[in-house]
């Protein structure tokens, strides 16, 4: 696979380079959008959390983390039952590295993040298998596309990213509606995928909400209303407002994909602006298939941070080149900005250090 810094182009290599070389040297604003949903507390479906209840906090902590170095709202740092910590670690490290700029904007919580964000008047989403997930998505997806219009002004390109636990489940519960062939190709936080468990959580989705496979092709606002989470109004909507002015990375793995589905839905046209970025861990991942839902939806290009915690000190690090957590919190395309702003000066090995680093002092503080 080729590759430009280290950053991979993952998957139409032509627009991969071209969108690189577009950002390249230029200066980017992070948007990491959070949001919560009860589907999270489904067992089994998430390692976002040492408990299922916990799955409230991991996105406001995440925030936290971002912006402060350490979280507030909870003790710690969010990691999985294993002790793995959380991939806003990779994400902290990359924007401090290359001084990259921080917004957090919520499309609805249940435990507000103790930093200053961006409220874009969603609710935290309900559990799928009601068939009644998300309120109020026209009115989020419009308050996001007015906010990324605006923040387009303050950078050469946005790159969006997300923290909602479940999120997978979700994002196969639009795909789905929306006729997107995703089953058994969504990525999972966990080296064991639960494939069958979100399929049964969707289906069961479907049935309530009346719909079936392909029934909301058109309609993405109910899609995501029946079947989906509040984080895919928020994020879907500041694409649709950014990229009509700047490239716009959308940061993350399988679930960018749900995001892609409703953007070219809404307003094909800004996907000419639009890259994915995610880290090499989700390519080469493979209990799911980001290539293959993303060639369903459109001909976006897909790049990947050459991420590699093989040779790390510390075992909650190397526990990620076993499967395990693989992306959230915009990591990849995070580390992907960071390497580009600079011109390449940022490479993996720089990142692997500032992630021990800080993973070394938040350790001494749990």
């Amino acid at each position: 696979m080729k590759k430009i810094f280290d950053v991979l182009l993952a998957h139409n290599e032509f627009k991969a380079e071209a969108f690189v070389r577009e950002i390249d040297g230029k200066k980017p604003l992070f948007v990491c959008t959070i949001a919560t949903t009860e589907t999270a507390k489904i067992p089994g479906i998430s390692a976002a959390g040492k408990y299922p209840e916990f799955t409230d906090y991991t996105p406001p902590a995440d925030a936290e983390l971002l912006l402060l170095g350490k979280c507030k709202c909870i003790a710690g740092v969010p990691v999985t039952p294993d002790g793995i910590p959380t991939p806003a670690l990779i994400t902290m490290s990359a924007l401090r590295l290359a001084d990259i700029p921080v917004l957090v904007a919520s499309g609805g919580l249940k435990v507000k993040p103790q930093i200053p964000f961006l409220d874009l008047g969603g609710n935290p989403g309900k559990d799928i298998r009601t068939g009644n997930a998300v309120d109020d998505v026209e009115e989020v997806i419009q308050r996001a596309t007015i906010a990324g219009e605006n923040l387009t002004k303050t950078a050469d390109y946005l790159v969006i990213g997300e923290s909602i636990p479940g999120g997978t489940t979700t994002a196969l519960g639009v795909l789905s509606a929306m006729g997107v062939n995703a089953e058994g190709k969504v990525s999972s936080s966990m080296p064991e995928n639960p494939h069958q468990l979100k399929t049964e959580t969707v289906r069961a989705g479907l049935s309530a909400s009346g719909e079936s496979f392909g029934s909301l092709a058109k309609n993405p606002v109910k899609a995501i209303s029946c079947l989906g989470d509040p984080m895919i109004p928020a994020f879907a909507g500041l694409v649709v407002g950014a990229a009509t002015q700047v490239p716009v990375l959308m940061a993350g793995g399988t679930q960018m994909s749900a995001v892609l589905a409703v953007v070219n839905a809404l307003n094909a046209d800004v996907l000419c602006n639009v890259a994915i970025g995610t880290t090499r861990w989700v390519i080469s991942d493979r209990s799911s298939d980001l290539k293959g839902i993303v060639a369903q939806v459109s001909d976006v290009p897909i790049l990947a941070a050459d991420i590699d915690f093989g040779p790390s000190r510390f075992e909650g690090l190397k526990a990620y080149e076993k499967g395990i957590v693989k992306e959230g919190v915009g990591a990849g395309g995070a580390a992907i900005a960071a390497m580009a702003k600079l011109g390449g000066a940022v490479t993996k090995d720089m990142l692997l250090k500032e992630i021990e680093r800080n993973y070394a002092l938040l350790m001494e503080t749990k």
